[in-house]
């Protein structure tokens, strides 16, 4: 098989589809790798490390996409790409299609075979291709976060810490799962006072272990949420509903109730975001204020520390594009239901309902299942 990797084109996008070691597993494997020249060049990873690992340099991103068997991005891809996809072709990325009819409509037209890293699962349930960037989104929230608490950049000018004889900052985090996890860690280690929402007595449980009490756990309601945020001086969305749209917890409400120079940070902005008021912004122009509130909302938020986040993103999703490579996208999701979990289009049908249920009164879908629609 012909592996290809376009460098990506979303705004102040660093990141790589395969690093030189991965393309070296791949090569080893037998197949062919053609990369687009200065891929992986912002990051370190030049063509000489690349064509070292046995991959060819390609000048275009067009002859990638031409000549490719298989597709590895990082980041969805944006509409020229997705016109420059042929049927046949296997796609191997991130999509996050609930929120966007576009791609979507684009994807559904080419024909092509497009597996998701979000939704594919492991065997406890869990989704191990999209848990690198929730602990690297996790973590960057809170640092972003911290950035925009100061005056100079829109904030009120809390320090999160505090210091001797001045309050910490609170930090409010809403979703338990991997982003609200690491968020915590690092509103922690920055002496915040922190609460975390979540709807599962279980999940609150594990965080009062994992932080032996240095943390609150509320049981999330719609007063929880209403009265933690307008207290709060920083709030993180980490809510996660795997492949659909992500449920709209703050609204425009509680917005207006939140303090003047408060900071939102939207992780969930891939899927639409999970405050009324979030819409996506990029590493350009990362902010933008409503009622004094300030909205971060940056939709491919580990690209800003892409070099961490690539290798991070390559570790997980090596072992199943090379079971795509080896097998072909039929067979190996025929042998593995977790990849398989992760077809979302397959020849001009959707293969994951939480899309259809998302756009299905905008678009006329066709669903199929998975492996219905690897038959025919």
């Amino acid at each position: 098989m012909i592996v290809g990797v376009p460098k990506e084109i979303k705004n102040h996008e660093y990141r790589v589809g395969l690093t030189p070691a991965a393309v070296n597993e791949f090569t080893n494997a037998g197949h062919g790798v053609i990369v687009e020249s200065n891929a992986g060049s912002a990051i370190g990873f030049t063509d000489e490390l690349y064509q070292q690992a046995g991959a060819s340099i390609i000048s275009k991103a067009s002859d990638i996409f031409d000549q490719a068997d298989m597709i590895v991005k990082v980041k969805e891809p944006q509409a020229s790409e997705c016109k420059m996809l042929k049927e046949g072709q296997i796609l191997y990325t991130y999509l996050h299609l609930a929120p966007d009819p576009l791609q979507t409509e684009l994807l559904v037209a080419s024909g092509a075979t497009c597996v998701a890293y979000e939704t594919v699962t492991d065997a406890k349930g869990a989704l191990p291709l999209l848990a690198p960037m929730s602990e690297v989104a996790g973590r960057m929230s809170v640092q972003a976060g911290a950035h925009y608490l100061e005056k100079a950049h829109g904030g009120s000018g809390t320090l999160l810490g505090g210091v001797p004889g001045v309050a910490s900052g609170k930090v409010l985090i809403i979703g338990g799962g991997v982003v609200g996890t690491n968020a915590a860690k690092m509103a922690v280690g920055l002496g915040a006072d922190v609460t975390i929402l979540d709807r599962s007595l279980p999940r609150l449980r594990e965080l009062d272990d994992i932080f032996n009490s240095q943390i609150k756990t509320v049981y999330s309601t719609e007063d929880a949420i209403g009265y933690y945020s307008s207290r709060a001086d920083l709030v993180v969305g980490a809510v996660l509903i795997p492949g659909a749209a992500a449920p709209k917890l703050l609204n425009k409400q509680h917005i207006k109730n939140m303090k003047a120079g408060s900071v939102l940070v939207d992780v969930a902005i891939d899927q639409g975001g999970c405050f009324e008021t979030s819409r996506a912004t990029t590493h350009q122009d990362p902010v933008y204020i409503i009622d004094d509130v300030v909205h971060y909302c940056v939709a491919n938020m580990p690209g800003g520390v892409a070099r961490t986040s690539t290798m991070a993103l390559n570790n997980a999703t090596l072992p199943f594009g090379l079971a795509l490579a080896n097998n072909g996208a039929k067979q190996a999701m025929q042998n593995n239901l977790h990849l398989l979990n992760g077809l979302n289009v397959h020849k001009g049908y959707i293969t994951y309902q939480a899309v259809v249920d998302a756009l299905g009164s905008q678009l006329n879908l066709k669903y199929a299942e998975p492996l219905d629609a690897l038959s025919m």
